[in-house]
């Protein structure tokens, strides 16, 4: 069964609200979720959703179509993406679904699979999972059809959980009375974001607090949306901002001086902070900056890359034994709480730096060395990729290369990646180098074999 227009990805179906996505695609795919991870007898499914204006309606279907095919609905409301994935958990539940489309334009919703263990589902089980659209979804008879619980203390369970963190000096925090500035733009945050900084002693100046998804500026916490943040930071003379997507699961920072110096550094952050206790494997995403891997390199712990997708670092960090990973954007995964992204996590190791730094974290940025990372996309080609990555090697021979998820190459101070994107006709170019000038000239070369294929 197909929908035009629906973009189908590894962790999940998204599309345009009354476009694509429609209450007849949320009701199919939410069914076909239901039945494939109830298929063991476990029919428990857990329901939450963001702030985006389709969610009551689309929570409301979600509930009918899993009780059409047996299942018991554990429903949270709204809630952040790990506050669901940790529910799962807790509850011993055969998966849950998320009904949010994270840091995409106001117009867009979503579906999240995630599976029993809590991460979001991989290829392989997408793959069974969407069997089912073709096969046909058996739908239980009147007698044996699902039934709705409600969980009330879900985001309480996962802020006790983010304050019992074993290296998180909740005193010492409290004892330094932060100024913390915060942007949740009207996501799902402001039902968690406040509450965390309160208990930890902090100050809060908020903005963008009402979780009623309409977004008023593009939602991604990318430096360029956080100018009102950064002028929050400037004018409240806060310590650090932070600013969170839709469903919370990533976390960006403005810095004291009121600068946002790219995601990337929540990630390096992060590990800088759990590295100090306990040493072991960081894991990032291919296209993550190298901010990251210095961190992992100064403390003298093994680096390792995974492919593209919060559940691909996910299974590579549990492979690896990591002791932190994530994503270059704002992603923080500590698997001591959970493999998935947690922004409240990491605003936690924030401010635990801050107390064991006791310096600003704009000196700290400031005495590491400093790159520029530049994102580049171009139509993907009829041909295969196969001869642009050839070409490249074969022009960059003193390159180290990695294929595991497209092309990375890297030198000491510089690397590029290209890659298909997985939702978009198009492939990806981002390079980063110290300048801009340099990382500019890293796209440029990679585009070259790239559009003669075009």
């Amino acid at each position: 069964m197909g929908f035009d227009g629906l973009m189908v990805s590894v962790s999940g179906v998204r599309g345009r609200v009354g476009e694509a996505l429609t209450p007849e695609v949320i009701a199919t795919y939410a069914a076909a979720f239901g039945a494939w991870a109830s298929r063991d007898g476990n029919r428990r499914v857990v329901v939450g959703r963001d702030s985006r204006v389709s969610g009551p309606m689309f929570t409301r279907i979600v509930h009918g179509a899993l009780e059409s095919v047996g299942c018991t609905v554990i429903d949270i409301g709204m809630a952040p993406t790990p506050t669901i994935q940790l529910a799962v958990e807790h509850h011993h539940a055969a998966g849950g679904l998320g009904i949010t489309a994270s840091h995409n334009p106001i117009e867009w919703n979503a579906l999240k699979f995630i599976g029993p263990s809590g991460l979001f589902l991989s290829a392989a089980e997408g793959a069974e999972m969407r069997g089912l659209l073709e096969t046909g979804i058996p739908r239980a008879t009147w007698d044996q059809l699902g039934t709705i619980e409600v969980d009330a203390e879900a985001v309480a369970r996962h802020l006790a959980q983010v304050l019992a963190l074993p290296w998180l000096d909740v005193d010492a925090i409290r004892a330094r009375r932060f100024r913390v500035a915060l942007d949740c733009c009207h996501g799902a945050g402001s039902v968690i974001m406040p509450q965390l900084l309160t208990e930890l002693g902090c100050e809060v100046y908020a903005i963008n607090m009402e979780p009623d998804g309409k977004f008023h500026r593009p939602p991604e916490p990318v430096a360029e949306n956080l100018g009102e943040l950064a002028a929050l930071v400037r004018a409240t003379k806060a310590d650090i901002g932070l600013a969170t997507d839709p469903d919370v699961d990533r976390l960006a920072l403005v810095l004291d001086d009121g600068v946002a110096p790219g995601e990337d550094y929540t990630l390096a952050f992060a590990a800088r902070t759990v590295l100090k206790h306990r040493r072991g494997p960081v894991v990032t995403n291919l296209s993550t900056s190298k901010v990251v891997s210095d961190v992992a390199a100064e403390f003298g712990v093994p680096f390792q890359f995974a492919k593209v997708g919060e559940v691909n670092v996910a299974l590579t960090m549990r492979d690896a034994g990591a002791t932190i990973g994530g994503e270059g954007n704002g992603g923080v995964i500590l698997p001591e709480m959970h493999l998935g992204r947690d922004a409240p996590v990491g605003a936690a190791l924030m401010l635990q730096l801050m107390v064991e730094e006791g310096r600003p974290l704009s000196a700290l940025v400031a005495a590491k060395p400093r790159y520029v990372i530049v994102k580049d996309k171009l139509d993907r080609p009829d041909a295969p990729l196969d001869a642009v990555y050839e070409a490249l090697r074969a022009a960059f021979p003193d390159a180290s290369a990695d294929t595991q998820d497209g092309l990375r190459l890297d030198w000491p101070d510089r690397w590029v990646h290209l890659r298909p994107s997985g939702t978009e006709p198009i492939v990806r170019v981002i390079a980063e180098a110290p300048s801009d000038a340099e990382a500019r000239q890293l796209i440029t070369q990679a585009r070259e074999p790239l559009a003669a294929l075009v």
